[in-house]
């Protein structure tokens, strides 16, 4: 679960960590007004998404030139105004993808002199399994730039939980981004804060970019973007109720009300198969044989008719969706209820595009038995590979 920027400030600020004042407004009548409370001479005015590069963004209803989702005012009017241009319009940048978010949420925080932009980032490392440091000296709006032509001047390690967060840990990320002085005390402490906040809250990932050397020599952490175990959220009732669904994907957030996995992709092929690994196996032979997977579906291995039902009426509610993929092994899951359920959700939305069904294991038999008398249009196929040919065949005609 991903939270926004002003979220993420007033958990910093709750933990001691560096950052500025800020007020969020939802209205443009409230700008001014928030604007008024903080101190200036600068003001920044920023749109809240859930998405990175929005300084580069730009809004579907701008104008040409128009300045993007981060925005400089020099006093309380020019903030306010700068908001009332962004509320409620659409803003597209490299995370969005063509369609945008809409911007429901502005921030507005003092500004800060800039001498130097780093960045700094904690996430799971899957390969260690443990908490990793990411740090650069090279932090700012270019930092996916830096990654792909000059990784070496990106920096990091993982911390033994048998240890812990050790100072030695902050003054390593203190040499490599060239900090120096009082600033190494400043980095060792400000690790020490981040860090208990990664493992408090069950974090997977805790992005600074940029954490700053402001110009009177202190750090400051000026965004922040942070991302949390969804399957840990029980354990934390305060960061569950700083969800925003009006952010998410409406199919995945249907999904998610009926524990589906589910994950919105740019194909035009649908899938929904039971067990994640068969999934990625038949996203895989899908773009083997020349299409592309609209999506990742694991019903999982206790499906109920009901939850079957529910997710061929998300897949069939993409509009990209040219063709569908059933892909079923029966082991825990029985074939029978794939069958039942692809009946009864065909029979409840109708079926306008291909569908191919690959049943295997369970009550295999029972299952062809039930889709065969159906008296629908379905394609059947004997193994995953013939599945995918055949679909994309129906799919590319």
């Amino acid at each position: 679960m991903n939270i926004h920027e002003y979220q993420a400030k007033a958990l910093l600020r709750d933990y001691g960590a560096p950052v500025s004042d800020g007020r969020v407004v939802t209205r443009a009548e409230e700008a001014k007004s928030a604007a008024g409370e903080l101190d200036g001479p600068l003001w920044v005015v920023k749109a809240q998404i859930h998405a990175g590069g929005r300084g580069k963004g730009s809004f579907k209803e701008a104008d040409s030139g128009e300045k993007g989702g981060v925005r400089l005012a020099k006093s309380v009017e020019e903030a306010a105004a700068e908001a009332k241009k962004m509320l409620g319009r659409t803003l597209v940048t490299h995370q969005t993808g063509p369609a945008g978010k809409q911007v429901n949420r502005i921030y507005i925080e003092d500004g800060s002199g800039i001498e130097r932009e780093l960045y700094l980032a904690l996430l799971v490392d899957r390969q260690t399994s443990r908490i990793s440091f990411v740090c650069s000296t090279e932090g700012g709006m270019d930092i996916e730039e830096v990654a792909s032509s000059t990784p070496e001047r990106i920096l990091s390690f993982s911390v033994d939980p048998a240890t812990g967060y050790q100072p030695y840990h902050g003054r390593r990320v203190a040499f490599a981004l060239g900090l120096k002085g009082g600033q190494v005390k400043q980095c060792v402490g400000l690790m020490a804060t981040l860090y208990r906040l990664f493992v408090d809250k069950d974090m997977e990932m805790l992005e600074i970019n940029p954490l700053i050397v402001t110009d009177g020599g202190d750090l400051k952490v000026l965004d922040a973007k942070f991302g949390f175990d969804g399957n840990a959220l029980y354990r934390h009732n305060d960061i569950a109720q700083l969800r925003d669904e009006t952010e998410e994907d409406s199919k995945e957030l249907q999904a998610s009300k009926y524990d589906l996995n589910y994950i919105a992709l740019d194909g035009e092929i649908g899938c929904m198969v039971n067990g994640a690994g068969l999934a990625m196996a038949t996203m895989d032979i899908i773009k083997l044989k020349g299409a592309e997977p609209a999506n990742f579906l694991d019903v999982g291995g206790g499906a109920t008719k009901e939850k079957v039902t529910e997710a061929f009426k998300i897949i069939t509610s993409d509009e990209n969706v040219k063709g569908i993929l059933v892909n079923i092994f029966g082991g825990i899951m029985r074939c029978d209820v794939i069958a039942e359920g692809v009946i009864a959700a065909v029979k409840e939305v109708g079926l306008k595009v291909p569908l191919v069904v690959r049943l295997e294991g369970t009550n295999v038999e029972k299952g062809k038995e039930i889709i065969e008398s159906s008296g629908l249009d379905v394609i059947a196929a004997d193994d995953l590979s013939d599945a995918a040919e055949k679909i994309v065949k129906a799919v590319k005609g």
